[in-house]
């Protein structure tokens, strides 16, 4: 059977359908069951993976509106279908009260998939959306959610450091997406590199304004993610520095296991709390 054109997996580049490897960058031309899983998972785009994320956070978006109770205190009483405070505590939130009054240390990784309304949730997921398969395109699958699920724990770290008391949101994560790709631009250079920074550049000063403005913004979080996921960016490398190892796969699926604990422990322990 005749084999098609394709995109080089390390530079972006077109593999002529009678190559066997890449004539820019000399990257072997995938298997072609590699080819049909990566179609099948979504392309190299890290279509899948986004998907996934996006999943978790709206299943536990709607866990935390069954847990929560008409009394409870919401997190933002403006807010429309707020969840309130107590079951975003059960579920995973984090900061100085969870983490220093009650050691609930793993909540760095769970509170990046819990949010407080319906339009934090809308507008965390709609910047993932859009800024993911960025990331995806330039440092492969398995580093970006390497970078997106590190970038989140150094954002909640400087947070929780920085004496912010409860706090959630996948905004720290995405941030931790930013800085990659600022660091990206910055590294790369060229006309591409520069204008990939100067856009983000736009969006991190835009946070910073938008932060200021508005109340219960957690500036902390968002800049610790932000520093978090360049240095991640310099740390992994990107796809025109280096391609994914074995090493960053293995790394992506460790990050996915204990992302994964993590969410069932919290689940389980949320209901057995509540329901007993």
């Amino acid at each position: 059977m005749t084999q098609r054109a394709i995109l080089c997996p390390r530079c972006r580049r077109l593999i002529g359908s009678d190559e066997s490897s890449c004539s820019w960058c000399g990257a072997a031309r995938p298997a072609a069951w590699r080819q049909a899983t990566a179609r099948m998972w979504g392309g190299s785009d890290g279509a899948w993976v986004v998907r996934a994320i996006i999943t978790v956070n709206v299943v536990f978006y709607l866990f935390s509106l069954i847990l929560s109770s008409h009394g409870g205190s919401p997190l933002n009483p403006f807010g429309m279908l707020t969840p309130d405070r107590t079951s975003l505590l059960l579920l995973g939130g984090t900061g100085t009260i969870p983490v220093d009054r009650f050691g609930r240390y793993w909540t760095i990784i769970s509170a990046n998939y819990l949010h407080g309304g319906i339009f934090h949730i809308l507008f965390n997921l709609m910047a993932l959306r859009q800024i993911a398969p960025w990331v995806s395109q330039e440092y492969g699958i398995n580093r970006m959610f390497i970078i997106y699920t590190l970038g989140g724990m150094c954002g909640y770290v400087v947070s929780n450091l920085a004496g912010v008391p409860f706090t959630i949101g996948a905004s720290a994560a995405v941030c931790g997406l930013i800085g990659a790709l600022l660091y990206f631009g910055r590294s790369r250079g060229g006309m591409y590199g520069s204008a990939v920074y100067r856009e983000v550049s736009g969006w991190v000063i835009s946070l910073f304004i938008f932060g200021l403005l508005m109340p219960g913004i957690n500036n902390w979080a968002h800049g610790g993610g932000i520093v978090g996921g360049a240095v991640m960016g310099k740390l992994l490398g990107y796809g025109e520095q280096r391609p994914e190892t074995a090493a960053h796969r293995f790394l992506a699926l460790m990050c996915a296991l204990l992302t994964g604990a993590v969410l069932v422990w919290a689940v389980v322990g949320a209901f057995l709390l509540w329901f007993r």
